[in-house]
């Protein structure tokens, strides 16, 4: 495999002018802001990304744009969420193509594949492609829970090589290892738990709010995987408010939010989202102004080496 899912890799949220095109310009500030953070990866195309609303030509422009930019110093990941294993399947050829260095992979979308089904997509679009893949397991949102036994038998599929550990149950992770030693790469998707996760044996974080707060998504995974705990509690607890943005409906509008008021996004999203108004805009502005307020110092955690 070219790389190794492992570290911060933000689902990076697609930038919108007010005339609904690609703004490419705040997306490469953005990615300037991550990647001084010192963040592993991104990943495009995701539920942050708007990707059911980007059109295959708008998703290879970002992809292109964001590897040239990128230079090589950090691996490009672009998600799959389709609704028929052939379009997967295509969308993996083209990502191959556009130069992506892998691929996240959701379940089916719209039908609630079984146990067979699951198994049978994953295995054929894995046969499709060498790009190594990460399996996006998020029943909570998406419905199918791709269950230990499915990994299972989900090993022969050599370039499966991680999870995108979503189901909200902490335990999940000490069940993976328990089963598959390290067979499979976790990394956790759920921001307000990636503490927890990380301590209990996650390599990495597929993280949200980081689109807004780089710098202290990055030091809280270093400072972990350095066994300086404390430190991270200490930013964690200053975070959590901000981090239960990442576990609600609008999780797109309120991310976006935040990164226009840290100065590194918009607020605009693309319909049938509305950006926020009236009462409900004014709470989220609140936990983000508060913390933008109070936002901690941060220890010198780029010098950490994992």
């Amino acid at each position: 495999m070219s790389f190794q899912f492992k570290g911060v890799m933000p689902a990076l949220t697609t930038k919108f002018t007010k005339d609904d095109t690609l703004d490419l310009a705040l997306f490469e500030k953005n990615l300037d802001a991550q990647i001084a953070a010192g963040i592993d990866g991104i990943i495009l195309g995701g539920t942050l990304g708007e990707a059911s609303v980007l059109s295959i030509s708008e998703k290879e422009q970002l992809v292109k744009f964001a590897i040239e930019k990128i230079n090589g110093k950090i691996p490009v990941v672009l998600n799959i969420a389709e609704g028929s294993t052939r379009d997967a399947i295509h969308q993996a050829a083209l990502g191959k193509q556009w130069g992506v260095q892998g691929l996240m992979l959701l379940p089916p979308m719209r039908y609630k594949s079984d146990h067979r089904e699951t198994v049978t997509y994953f295995k054929e679009i894995a046969a499709s492609t060498d790009l190594p893949i990460m399996i996006y397991n998020n029943p909570v949102d998406y419905k199918i829970d791709v269950t230990l036994e499915m990994f299972d038998e989900l090993q022969s599929a050599k370039n499966i090589t991680a999870v995108k550990e979503s189901t909200r149950d902490i335990t999940n992770v000490t069940r993976m290892i328990n089963r598959f030693g390290d067979r499979y790469q976790i990394l956790c998707g759920v921001d307000t738990i990636a503490m927890e996760a990380l301590l209990m044996g996650a390599v990495g974080w597929v993280a949200g709010l980081v689109c807004a707060f780089p710098a202290e998504t990055v030091a809280i995974y270093r400072l972990v995987k350095a066994g300086r705990n404390e430190e991270a509690l200490k930013i964690h607890r200053w975070f959590l408010p901000l981090l239960e943005l990442d576990i609600h409906p609008k999780l797109v509008q309120y991310i976006k939010l935040a990164e226009q008021e840290t100065g590194i996004g918009n607020e605009i999203v693309r319909s049938p989202r509305l950006a926020l108004e009236g009462d409900e805009r004014k709470r989220i502005l609140k936990i983000i102004h508060d913390g933008i307020a109070t936002r901690p110092s941060l220890p010198d955690y780029l010098s950490i080496k994992i």
